[in-house]
């Protein structure tokens, strides 16, 4: 079995959510410790004063606080499910509670253990809390409040136990009236953290289709193009083989070698090593129009001095020349290059357009998967791709591309 090692970032985001778990094991166990502290405390004192029913109650109170903690501790794992992320189970929502509540109600007849026996019953109420939605868990928060400030009422009330403000460290138990803030926030800030990890992923997931989608062009543009001229020069050798042997030879000498041509450039795509060269796809635009029957001129100017722009220009009369081929009846083709101090403008054009079929060009340009690709390429650098039907059954396409350099 291979071992995957994780991304940075995906790293990252387990050590954040380490310290976030530790955060909260932290501030549970601290106000847990205070809260058990008290409570024996009280059973010390009601040891040596001999209140046997007191003992036995401090006790217990102090077993199910332990309890309560041990259920608390582990009900920090879950809070990864983030805010509103839904409680993993009924049974471990009674088993947080039910300890904490028992502690909550034996306390209040305890001298001195009104308050502290409440805590566990509040930091359960901090657990669950964060994990119902909005409403319910306003509710909670405000029932448990309720529950936690009564509790020295009903004491007096109830048991005639006698509060004073004056024996309680109320240092401590301001943080633990902040804890559900705390842990509140503190998953707040976790959301967030998961949101932006799922944003960095769906970036990766975009990048990658991205990829596939510029790989599939350049598929099409090599196997189109070839295809095509496969597809003419084994029409040519067809029509020659009766009458003319040696030129139908040639031609089909010729499609095994632009057969082979196309293999090689597929190899060079996979490994990611193509490149194409400008002044060679012109050239092998004019031979093949010509072998079509149609005369091609070329008047290029000098070529642009960035390679990003001159790949894309290749890619542009390959294709254009792949359509002429496909969609026109052409008796004249022209390719014309400008470079300007700031830019440049390449001109693909054929007279073969019937209205019908300069239409169908067109639309071809505007929505074909071919010409389409290569647009995404033009705008890509800052260019502009159009096409554009004549009145003479002429068909142009227009590339104006700014000069710019690549930066590595």
């Amino acid at each position: 079995m291979h071992h995957i090692d994780p991304s940075p970032e995906a790293r990252s985001v387990q050590t954040t959510w380490l310290y976030t778990l530790v955060s909260f094991a932290f501030f549970f166990l601290l106000v847990q410790v205070f809260a058990i502290a008290e409570s024996v405390r009280v059973l010390q004192n009601s040891l040596s004063s001999g209140h046997t029913t007191d003992a036995l109650l401090s006790a217990t109170v102090v077993t199910l606080t332990v309890v309560a903690s041990a259920v608390q501790l582990r009900w920090c794992f879950f809070l990864r499910a983030g805010l509103a992320g839904g409680i993993p189970g009924t049974s471990w929502a009674v088993l947080l509670m039910v300890p904490a509540v028992l502690a909550w109600m034996l306390g209040a007849a305890v001298p001195g253990l009104a308050v502290y026996a409440a805590l566990p019953l509040w930091l359960s109420v901090g657990a669950l809390a964060p994990l119902l939605p909005h409403s319910p868990r306003l509710m909670l928060i405000g029932a448990g409040l309720i529950c936690v400030l009564v509790h020295p009422i009903v004491a007096s009330e109830v048991f005639g136990i006698a509060f004073s403000v004056a024996d309680l460290d109320l240092a401590a138990l301001v943080f633990a009236a902040m804890l559900p803030l705390m842990v509140i926030t503190s998953m707040w800030w976790w959301r967030i953290v998961v949101e932006l990890d799922r944003h960095r992923r769906a970036g990766a997931e975009l990048a990658v289709a991205r990829e596939r989608l510029r790989f599939a062009s350049d598929l099409h543009d090599i196997q189109g193009h070839h295809l095509q001229v496969i597809a003419l020069k084994a029409e040519l050798a067809e029509r020659l083989l009766d009458h003319n042997p040696v030129g139908a030879r040639e031609n089909l000498h010729e499609v095994r070698a632009i057969a082979r041509q196309a293999l090689d450039e597929t190899r060079s795509l996979v490994y990611g090593y193509r490149e194409i060269a400008f002044g060679d796809e012109l050239e092998n635009a004019r031979e093949v129009l010509s072998a079509a029957g149609a005369r091609c001129v070329l008047n290029v100017g000098d070529l642009p001095r960035d390679p990003e722009v001159q790949r894309c220009h290749a890619l542009i009369v390959r294709e254009a020349t792949t359509n002429i081929l496909r969609h026109s009846e052409a008796t004249n083709a022209w390719i014309t290059l400008s470079t300007t101090p700031t830019g440049s403008e390449l001109v693909i054009g054929n007279d073969g357009a019937t209205q019908g079929a300069a239409n169908r060009d067109a639309a071809g340009a505007l929505r074909g998967s071919g010409l389409a690709g290569l647009r995404e390429r033009v705008n890509a650098i800052g260019g502009t791709l159009e096409a554009v039907v004549g009145d003479t059954n002429t068909f142009e396409i227009r590339v104006m591309v700014p000069e710019y350099e690549v930066v590595a």
